[in-house]
């Protein structure tokens, strides 16, 4: 009965109610072969055998053909999964033999000193519980090598070990020998007539190793530090007015004998151009070009800039589009006069393409909030497409120092006329913990910890603490700034301080100041900006009860008790102390003792004392560069207005203005001019109000040792305080210069110099009558008799700048040449600190 089975199951299949209408198989076909039954797979431990049958694809009737065969071995040998593969054909099938990688247990690095163990990891491919691959081990070993070149040691040798475990596991230890750092030996420069090498070096990033490179690593051959350098030697150029020049190569070549490496910049500088004329002209219809002249940078008989030329089309394509041409385009060009070395100058305003921002793309910024970068654009979606806009945003980017680098792109929209942004960034720590000391002849010995965020939460904002604490001040601050005020391009900041300055040297007296100040800043052009502030401060005086200790009272008649010497025979006659009706005249020597000053022992007794002012700070910078400048004006015009409450009314301007200029054989020149006036508004003017002036005015001086000084006992051998002044002045002049003989990354320079100034126009306090501080009785001269000559003060001296690895350092010694009779010389000055 076992043949009706088939039957059965057919009629079943069918139903009983439902008619078949295909043929019926009576008996069981033989089942036609499929690949992956052809297919045997040998040696495979982890991977499933139908994971490599699935690289194998039958061809028309499951037959597998050459081709297909030949593709699956290669498929199967790029996963990286097998050591060996092998394919056969036996008796109709296909055999496929394995042998499988090992997998990698563990990985260790030896001999690595200057790069951590973590750094490597994460550059390298292989990894624990990974499958182990000799093309990627040594794809690995390549790499550390290249890390290690990258930061200056070419002769580094990296050798991969690696170690059998049981059950087909292997231990991969990469064992490095680091070497000894290979840095540039030389930077030379061959075709340079107009500029010498040290003037070009200064320009490059590249330096020569000397004895303190160990503190950097600007002296590491990098290749493409090299190139870069390439290009900024030729925007120097290109800045000073040379049109044609052409850096043709940077030739890098290995010594082994110094191992070190070799960098030559060939140069062909051509002429030096001028700008002949200056022309702007438009294409479009009832566009006045004329009108875009006020944004030009550029001027005739000018040096030929093509920064200023770049900044110009900038600033006239930005202003084309706010009156509403969003898609004008300013071209500039220029018309070489070889014979008299001038350059014809035409910005060309020109109908751009119709082209609309479709989206703007950020990739890398996985902190910074994406809102931090888009508010730097002057665009959105939507909007016309502007060229300068962009660069313009880019460099605001870059100037957030949020980013090692942002580079921004365009991509094709979904239509002919609409394009994408892409901005790549690539995010750096913001964060910055700071020990800092220094050393002044003024201030003393000084040490600071502070602590910084320029990127709070993402945000941009910036949050900053310190505590300084030295040998005559001590201080705290807090500070903290908003830049985009309600999404606007203004800057809120706030400052909280407490500072202290001892008495010294230089002062009697100690002032301790408690304030607070929020501020607003604008930007109203690159290179001019404005700052509106409110100060809120309390000051009180601080003094040894040595220097307080007059027994001047105007209730005591009698000499006879005196707990100091507070008195001094007058020399015209008298003698006896004791005897008050003596004819003689006779006044107490408070100042014999040291005695401070009436103003400072009023302010003492008058206590704390609040001001309240307001105030502005315009500030206009051209300078080269903001550390080492060597071209530029800087101008910073200041005035408070005190009186919006508080216990004190006044108005202070002053200016600080320095310019920059290179000489020949490179020597910059400084002419610094600084002026300043103190304007009674009503109260009368505290001393702690005044201009207080020494070298920061006129070098060869003390600190506070120009202007008005309390004389009242001087004549007994008493140096009094110094007073300040209402009005001050100062002109200096210096020249800057490298020395010739030593490497340039050593950062010396000399300078030479001379000052002249004055401060005069003393205004506080003379006489203390209501509270008795003069016995006129028995000392009818004791009120306060100064000095407020309006001399002028002139020095000349040499000074040695150095920017070295541990801060900015100066020393000075200058011999004053004329001085008021009695000012405090100081001949010898240094300062310095740095951060760590």
């Amino acid at each position: 009965m076992s043949f009706l089975r088939p039957w059965l199951i057919a009629v079943a299949m069918c139903g009983v109610s439902i008619v078949c209408s295909t043929p019926v198989v009576l008996w069981p076909r033989p089942a036609i072969a499929q690949a992956a039954e052809t297919i045997v797979v040998e040696g495979n431990r982890r991977v499933e055998a139908e994971t490599v049958r699935s690289y194998f694809k039958a061809g028309p009737g499951g037959r597998l053909d050459q081709p297909a065969i030949d593709d699956g071995l290669k498929a199967l040998i790029e996963t990286g999964l097998f050591q060996d593969v092998k394919i056969n054909r036996a008796g109709g099938r296909v055999v496929v033999s394995v042998v499988e990688n090992a997998v990698i247990g563990r990985i260790a690095f030896e001999g690595n000193k200057k790069i951590k163990d973590e750094q490597l990891s994460a550059e390298i491919q292989s990894k624990p519980r990974g499958t182990f691959s000799r093309a990627l081990v040594q794809s690995d070993t390549l790499r550390i090598a290249e890390i290690y070149r990258r930061s200056g040691r070419y002769d580094v040798r990296v050798t991969p070990e690696i170690i059998e475990q049981p059950s087909n596991r292997v231990d991969l230890v990469f064992t490095i020998v680091e070497g000894a750092k290979t840095g540039v030996k030389s930077v030379e420069f061959v075709g340079n007539s107009a500029y010498s090498a040290a003037r070009l070096r200064d320009v490059i990033k590249t330096h020569e190793s000397n004895l303190l490179s160990f503190l950097g690593n600007n002296d590491i051959y990098d290749p493409d530090r090299v190139e870069a350098d390439r290009d900024l030697i030729r925007r120097f150029y290109l800045k000073n007015g040379y049109a044609d020049v052409q850096v043709v190569a940077a030739l890098t070549e290995y010594d082994p004998e110094k191992k070190g490496f070799n960098v030559t910049f060939k140069i062909e500088e051509g002429q030096q151009y001028r700008v002949g004329s200056v022309d702007l002209r438009s294409s479009i219809a009832g566009f006045d070009a004329s009108s875009l002249r006020a944004y030009s940078r550029v001027s005739a008989g000018s040096l030929y800039n093509v920064e200023s030329v770049e900044k110009s089309v900038e600033e006239m394509q930005v202003e084309a589009s706010r009156r509403g041409y969003a898609f004008a385009v300013v071209r500039p060009s220029g018309d070489r006069n070889f014979e008299a070395h001038t350059v014809s100058v035409v910005f060309n305003v020109d109908e751009g393409p119709r082209t609309y921002i479709e989206r703007i793309n950020l990739r890398g910024n996985t902190r910074t909030r994406d809102y931090v970068i888009r508010r730097e654009f002057d665009l959105a979606e939507g909007d016309a497409y502007n060229r300068a806009l962009v660069d313009r945003a880019e460099r605001r980017l870059k100037n957030l120092d949020y980013f090692k680098s942002v580079k921004i792109t365009t991509e094709p929209g979904s239509s002919s006329d609409r394009v994408i942004l892409i901005v790549d960034m690539e995010e750096k720590s913001t964060g910055d913990f700071s020990i800092s000391g220094g050393y002044s002849t003024t201030d003393g010995a000084l040490a600071e910890v502070s602590i910084s965020e320029r990127n709070l939460l993402g945000k941009g904002l910036y949050a900053k603490a310190s505590v300084s604490y030295g040998q005559y001040s001590r201080g705290i601050s807090l500070s903290f700034v908003e830049p985009y005020l309600l999404d606007y391009r203004v800057a809120l900041g706030f400052d909280t301080y407490w500072r202290q300055q001892l008495s010294n040297s230089y002062t009697s007296y100690g002032v301790t100041t408690l304030g607070f100040s929020p501020r607003l800043g604008f930007a109203l052009r690159e290179d001019l900006s404005l700052q509106l502030r409110y100060s809120l401060y309390q000051q009180s005086i601080t003094l040894a009860s040595a220097y307080n200790n007059c027994n001047n009272n105007a209730a005591n008649t009698s000499l006879a008790f005196n707990p100091t010497p507070a008195y001094i025979k007058n020399v015209l006659g008298g003698v006896d102390p004791t005897n008050t009706t003596d004819s003689g005249v006779y006044g107490y020597g408070c100042y014999s003792d040291g005695e401070s000053s009436l103003p400072v022992r009023k302010e003492l007794a008058n206590g704390a004392t609040w001001t309240s002012a307001l105030g502005y700070t315009l500030n206009y910078n051209t300078l080269d560069n903001t550390k080492n400048p060597t071209d530029g004006l800087l101008v910073d015009f200041r005035q408070d207005f005190a009186g919006v409450g508080g216990d004190v009314t006044y108005l202070k301007t002053a200016v600080d203005t320095k310019f920059y200029t290179p000489l020949v054989s490179e020597i910059v020149s400084v002419m610094h001019l600084q002026g300043g006036i103190l304007t009674k508004m009503g109260s009368d003017l505290r001393m702690l109000d005044h201009f207080q002036m020494g070298p920061n005015l006129v070098r060869g001086f003390a600190s506070n040792g120009i202007g008005p000084r309390d004389i009242t006992y001087y004549n007994y051998g008493a140096s009094g305080d110094a007073l300040g002044g209402t009005k001050y002045w100062g002109a200096s002049m210096e020249l800057q210069m490298p020395f010739w003989f030593l490497p340039k990354e050593v950062g010396l320079k000399g300078a030479v110099y001379a000052d002249a100034g004055s401060l005069w126009g003393y205004q506080g306090p003379t006489s203390w009558t209501a509270t008795g501080e003069v016995n006129t009785k028995a000392c009818p001269t004791c009120g306060l008799q100064y000095d407020d000559g309006n001399v002028v003060r002139s020095s000349v001296g040499v000074g040695l700048i150095w920017a070295s690895p541990f801060g900015p350092l100066r020393f000075d010694y200058a011999v004053p040449i004329t001085k008021g009779k009695y000012d405090v010389v100081q001949e010898f000055r240094f300062g310095g600190g740095t951060s760590f």
